[in-house]
């Protein structure tokens, strides 16, 4: 962060930008703050849409009925919290804290938690849970041992499958709040640098 984003001259030391940009966001707009603070909670409240069309799914392949509740909550809970926690850590965290000043990377980091955090993981997760509601209610025929691999994989091929569309919706909300994110940021820095020049100038 030696170096102005927008092109301008070089910045006052890492540690006065980061204290002056943490003040300057408590002036910028309302709406702008808000989705600042909140952006990630959309995102992970797709993540847990995504997990409950997950366990949606797995339940009627492998012919579950039992246990709704219990595979439904934690479906929802889980990708919720691990997608806004996986956000907050690698994309707004570093923003605010100076650590990531690549627009690119910070793009590729909003789609890859969408992507990750709101698609992958929920399908990981349901496999598991109703596997095992279904080898304990003899709901369908569970692999022999030596074969578990080739069932995850069999089962999942058609999961994947429909889960697609929320692959993309998710990689590309994460780019586009990674976006809005970036924005904010270079807002933060800009008038981070015009608050040091004027004091400079006094």
């Amino acid at each position: 962060m030696s170096e102005n984003i927008s092109g301008g001259g070089p910045l006052p030391p890492r540690s006065k930008v980061i204290d002056m940009m943490m003040a300057d966001f408590a002036r910028l707009p309302d709406t702008e703050q808000k989705f600042f603070n909140y952006g990630p909670v959309y995102l992970g409240g797709n993540a847990a849409f995504a997990g409950l069309i997950a366990n949606s799914l797995y339940r009627r392949l492998l012919n579950v009925t039992q246990g709704r509740l219990a595979s439904s909550l934690p479906m929802a809970v889980l990708p919720f919290v691990t997608t806004v926690a996986f956000y907050n850590a690698l994309v707004s965290g570093p923003l605010l804290s100076g650590d990531l000043n690549c627009p690119s990377c910070v793009l590729m980091r909003g789609a890859l938690v969408g992507v990750v955090g709101g698609g992958l993981y929920p399908i990981l997760l349901a496999l598991p849970v109703n596997a095992g509601l279904a080898s304990r209610y003899n709901s369908a025929p569970m692999p022999v041992k030596g074969n578990v691999l080739r069932f995850a994989l069999d089962i999942s091929r058609p999961v994947l499958n429909k889960m697609r569309p929320v692959f993309v919706i998710q990689a590309l909300f994460g780019t586009y709040l990674g976006s809005r994110h970036f924005a904010t940021y270079q807002t933060l820095v800009q008038m981070a640098s015009a608050s040091e020049s004027e004091h400079l100038k006094d």
